[in-house]
């Protein structure tokens, strides 16, 4: 089992959204799509569901043309999709029925997913000995999400797409929303992310692809594509002043905090020689730490603009 996305090109007018885009996945886990605002990744989302339609390319799943209906593929939007003066019951029930879930799994889903995302007071509420549920725009926005992620998952797809599952959401509810994706991940689920949380991508995803301006200007493993760049930030704390230490091995500091010196180097060499200077000196270290450059600086270096999302 596998997804393919090949070739994917979308023009508007003089306009190229996304440009001759492929990658795939070829086993359960999580792929990232990355980029700045008007990267093309939404753009790239709606093409692969079929909401938006391409002018090149195709997407396959298990070696046929995917259909998001046929293939029961969960989505969750960036932008929220719930109907705002419609009863929450009213609008999962029928959500389901797209999918081709029957009414009495539906609703066993729904009670499980009620539940599980802490939202029963509101698809359950009693008055005068009657059960009824709220609107969609009673919830605040972080229910409202847990409302649409619950219609994403209420078919039990293999596919689910998130487009910015966490955002908007607090503290609380982000680590929610986490566990419930690792649990995804753990049934063997194709996921693909998108985000703007860097942390969150390094959390989850093993393979990514960063967009700029609707071409693909990083893909591969995560892991793989730090250890390319090598051990290149030096963080290192002391308790005695090494600004001139610094100045003398003409190294490039990136930041400078109470918790000590983010500093660029060439590799694991040159931090060994500042290293051996310090401790010729006798310098008590506090921190001394070599690693790959972080995911958000990579994105930095790869992207470094922005403009607006299509």
């Amino acid at each position: 089992m596998s997804l393919e996305v090949k070739n994917l090109t979308k023009k508007y007018g003089e306009k190229t959204v996304v440009n001759n885009l492929s990658f795939s996945i070829k086993e359960p886990g999580v792929y990232a799509l990355l980029g700045t605002n008007g990267a093309g990744k939404t753009t790239t989302i709606r093409m692969i569901l079929g909401m938006v339609e391409k002018d090149e390319g195709e997407v396959l799943w298990q070696g046929k043309t995917l259909n998001s209906v046929e293939s029961n593929v969960g989505y969750l939007a960036e932008e929220r999709g719930l109907y705002p003066k419609v009863d929450l019951m009213d609008q999962l029930l029928y959500f389901a029925k797209l999918k081709n879930v029957p009414k009495s799994t539906a609703k066993e889903k729904i009670q499980y997913w009620a539940k599980r995302l802490e939202v029963e007071e509101y698809l359950y509420a009693k008055k005068k000995g009657k059960t009824y549920s709220y609107k969609a725009d009673q919830l605040s926005k972080g229910n409202q999400q847990k409302i649409q992620l619950m219609s994403a998952l209420i078919s039990e797809p293999r596919l689910l797409i998130l487009d910015e599952p966490l955002s908007g959401l607090d503290p609380v509810n982000t680590d929610l929303f986490k566990g419930i994706i690792r649990e995804e991940i753990k049934k063997d689920k194709f996921l693909i992310m998108s985000s703007h949380q860097m942390a969150t991508i390094e959390e989850f995803c093993s393979d990514i692809t960063i967009m700029n301006r609707g071409n693909a200007v990083l893909q591969g493993n995560l892991n793989d594509i730090k250890k390319s760049y090598g051990r290149v930030n030096l963080y290192i704390k002391s308790d005695n002043d090494i600004e001139n230490d610094i100045q003398k091995m003409g190294l490039m500091v990136k930041n400078h905090t109470p918790d000590g010196y983010h500093i660029k180097v060439q590799g694991q060499e040159q931090a060994m020689e500042f290293l051996k200077v310090l401790m010729e000196k006798q310098t008590p270290i506090v921190k001394f730490e070599l690693r790959e450059p972080s995911l958000h600086e990579i994105f930095v270096e790869k992207v470094g603009d922005t403009n607006e999302e299509l």
